[in-house]
Order: C-alpha cells, then sequence, then structure tokens
C-alpha cells in the first residue's frame, strides 16, 4: 500500500514538474517573440520614421501629429497615448480587452524610450523616403506578426475602433470603421508634414499589412476557418464565445480506423484569434487535433454583410 502511494505521489510529482517545464517553455518562447517583435517595431519608428520625417497610423501617427506642436520625445507621446488606450479599454470593452493590450502598452513605449537614447540607430546614411517607407513598413510589419502570432495585441487603433463598434457603430463591420480611423489620422498629418508625407503613410500602411500577414500566415487570408478535435468540446466552445466573443458550430465526426465517434468544432476568425485558440487547446488537450485553413471570402454576422456583395 505504502508503496503504491509512494509511486502515486512520484507520478503526481513528475507531472507537476514536466507541466511546470512546458509552461516556463512557453513563457521563454513567448518573450523572444515579443521582445523581438517591440524591437522591430522601436526600430522602425525610431531609426526610420523620424530620422526621414515620415508619418504613419495608428497612435503611432496621433504621436507623430503631437510631435509637430510641442517639444517632447515621440516615447513619451506614445506612452501617453498608449495609457490613455488602455484606460478607454477597460472603462468601454471592459478587463479581458485590457489585459490583452496591457502588456504591450507598458513594455512597447519602454523599449523605443531606449532606442531613442542611441544616437547611431538609424539605418539609412542620407535621406531617401522611398527606401525608408519601405523599410519601415517590413520592419513594422514584422513587429506585430511577431506579436500577434503569440495571442497578444498592441492595443491603439485597433482597439479605438472595437470601442467605436461596440459604442456606436455596432452594425459596421470592424475593419471598415479601422480604416476610416487610420485614414482621418494620415490625412490630418497631411496638414503637419505635407501631402506626399501622407501618401507615403498610405503605402507604408498597406506594406506593412501585408508583411504582418505574411509573417503570421505566409499569403494567408485575414479570416481562418478554425477545425477543433478534442476530448474537451465544451471548454474549447466556452472559450470560443466567452473569451473571443465568436460563434461556434459543433458536430459529429468518426475516425475511419478506431471507429470512435468525436465532438468536432468549427469557427470563423481573425488569424490572431485563431492562434489563441490554438494555445488553449494546446494547454488543455495535447492530442487534440486544430486544422486551420485559409477561406476567400465570408458572408454573413459578424463578417461582410450577405446583402452587400
Amino acid at each position: 500500500m505504502d508503496e503504491k502511494i509512494r509511486e502515486a505521489t512520484e507520478s503526481v510529482a513528475s507531472s507537476d514538474y514536466n507541466s511546470e517545464k512546458k509552461n516556463l517553455k512557453e513563457f521563454a518562447v513567448d518573450a523572444l517573440f515579443i521582445f523581438t517583435g517591440c524591437i522591430a517595431g522601436a526600430f522602425a519608428s525610431i531609426g526610420i520614421m523620424i530620422p526621414n520625417g515620415l508619418t504613419s497610423g495608428g497612435i503611432t501617427g496621433i504621436a507623430r501629429i503631437l510631435m509637430g506642436f510641442c517639444d517632447i520625445s515621440f516615447s513619451v507621446l506614445y506612452y501617453g497615448l498608449a495609457i490613455l488606450v488602455l484606460i478607454l479599454a477597460l472603462v468601454f470593452l471592459g478587463k479581458r480587452e485590457a489585459r490583452n493590450i496591457l502588456l504591450m502598452t507598458l513594455l512597447y513605449p519602454a523599449v523605443m524610450f531606449v532606442m531613442e537614447r542611441i544616437p547611431s540607430l538609424i539605418l539609412l546614411e542620407e535621406s531617401d523616403l522611398i527606401l525608408a517607407a519601405v523599410y519601415f513598413a517590413v520592419f513594422d510589419g514584422v513587429s506585430y506578426g511577431l506579436v500577434l502570432m503569440r495571442g497578444y495585441s498592441f492595443g491603439g487603433a485597433d482597439t479605438l475602433a472595437k470601442i467605436v463598434k461596440k459604442k456606436f457603430l455596432p452594425h459596421i463591420d470592424l475593419s471598415k470603421i479601422l480604416l476610416v480611423i487610420n485614414s482621418c489620422i494620415i490625412i490630418s498629418s497631411a496638414f503637419v508634414y505635407g501631402r506626399n508625407i501622407a501618401l507615403y503613410a498610405l503605402i507604408m500602411s498597406v506594406i506593412s499589412t501585408k508583411v504582418m500577414e505574411f509573417v503570421m500566415f505566409g499569403f494567408d487570408t485575414k479570416i481562418v476557418k478554425v477545425e477543433v478535435i478534442t476530448s474537451m468540446t465544451e471548454e474549447v466552445a466556452d472559450y470560443i464565445m466567452t473569451e473571443l466573443e465568436r460563434g461556434v458550430s459543433i458536430d459529429s465526426t468518426v475516425g475511419a480506423y478506431t471507429g470512435v465517434e468525436r465532438k468536432r468544432l468549427v469557427v470563423y476568425c481573425s488569424p490572431r484569434e485563431s492562434m489563441l485558440v490554438k494555445q488553449f487547446v494546446a494547454k488543455h488537450d495535447e492530442k487534440a487535433l486544430v486544422t486551420v485553413l485559409h477561406v476567400d471570402t465570408v458572408w454573413g454576422d459578424g463578417f461582410k454583410a450577405i446583402d452587400k456583395e
């Protein structure tokens, strides 16, 4: 009896050790991706955008506009705007959304603050707006891609778009609201830095988005179909519906070899959300099967209006 108790205790201790080791490994991978993403994004702004007089969309663009009216460093302005967005997210979207952007709100501006104090941190030897615009977009897209693929978010304009959608325009597609917000920021920058700089910012935004999508999913599309076969159907479905606020369907599937019937969950979501689903499933069911398929177009509630195209 004592031997069985000892074996059971050792088994539990071994399981706890393996679980702790796995969590530590995941944390290390997250830290590597996030810190690399912060460095890439900070370098894009401090080493490329500002020295060449360029601007961008999002709160990066707002910070650049404010620089034209006050003698405050870019990182400090960005920090203030990021904190403001965090507060707005907490008030209007709740603790869950605020928690999603908290880390990047604190870490990303801090990395920029450090980089501002490195005088030789400039990519181009001489001013070249075309090269500067392209390289900024590449580094910026890599930055966003690395962070989003680990399930984190910068906050910024996308959080503002979520607030507008929830409080004022619930029937308008989120991507369209985000497009309007970024367009207003870029157009406003034309009055401070000139029309050509605003046009460069528009090109930079397009290239950055494409690079971000490539980093996350190669050449996949913005909407993906995620299929999950797991023994924890209810837990995964509850996570998708409550945390991601996405609809999910459940059907049955039978393995040809085993003849065992299992439940299959299907959800349509963004690439970032598919990463969150994958991470959640990985933590709770290592034997689960997760399939991600890119989708050309989705019409219906929560996506493109079915009567518009």
